[in-house]
C-alpha cells in the first residue's frame, strides 16, 4: 500500500507541474481557450492566472506565512499518514491526495511566488483552480466520507472487539 500512495503521490505532482508548465507556456500568452462546451454552452474554460494568494485569492502577498504554513502542514501531514496509514486505506488515500496537493502548490510558491491556475468554472462564479486544486479537494470529500461513516465503523468495531475476546475467559 505504501508503495502505491508514494507512485499516486509522485504521478499527481509530476501531472500537476506538467499542466502548470503548459500553462506557463502555451496558455499564458493568449490568456484563455474554451475547454469543456455542451451544447455551445461554455462549462470549463482554461485561463492562465497567478495566484500570488491562497484560496479564492485570500491572502495575497502573504507568500512567506503560505510556505511556512504549508510546509508545517505537508511535515503533519506525513506524521498523520505513516501513522494511521493501516487505520483505512480511504484514509490513507485522502491524506496522500492532500499531500500532493499540497507539495504542488508548495512547488509554485517556492519556485515561482506564486501559483499557477488555469480551471475556470463558466457556469458558475468560482475561483479559478489547479491540479493540485483538484487533488486536494477530493482528498477533503474523502475524508468527510471516512469521518462520518468509515471511523464510526472502525471504533465500533474496536470497541466489540476487545468486549469478545473477554466473554471466553481470554485475555
Amino acid at each position: 500500500m505504501a508503495l502505491f500512495l508514494i507512485i499516486l503521490m509522485i504521478a499527481i505532482i509530476g501531472a500537476d507541474q506538467a499542466v502548470k508548465y503548459w500553462a506557463a507556456t502555451d496558455l499564458k500568452p493568449i490568456g484563455s481557450m474554451d475547454f469543456i462546451s455542451v451544447n455551445g454552452k461554455k462549462l470549463v474554460d482554461l485561463t492562465y492566472l497567478e495566484n500570488n494568494g491562497a484560496i479564492f485569492g485570500s491572502m495575497k502577498g502573504q507568500r512567506w506565512f503560505l510556505i511556512g504554513f504549508t510546509s508545517l502542514v505537508i511535515i503533519i501531514g506525513f506524521v498523520v499518514l505513516f501513522k494511521y496509514m493501516k487505520r483505512s486505506k480511504v484514509l490513507a488515500l485522502a491524506i496522500t491526495l492532500f499531500l500532493a496537493g499540497g507539495i504542488g502548490n508548495l512547488i509554485d510558491r517556492v519556485r515561482l511566488s506564486y501559483v499557477i491556475d488555469m480551471f475556470e468554472f463558466k457556469f458558475m462564479n468560482f475561483a479559478i483552480f489547479n491540479v493540485a486544486d483538484i487533488s486536494v479537494t477530493i482528498a477533503f470529500v474523502l475524508l468527510i466520507i471516512y469521518a462520518f461513516f468509515i471511523d464510526p465503523k472502525i471504533e465500533k468495531a474496536n470497541k466489540i472487539q476487545p468486549d469478545t475476546a473477554n466473554k471466553g475467559g481470554k485475555k
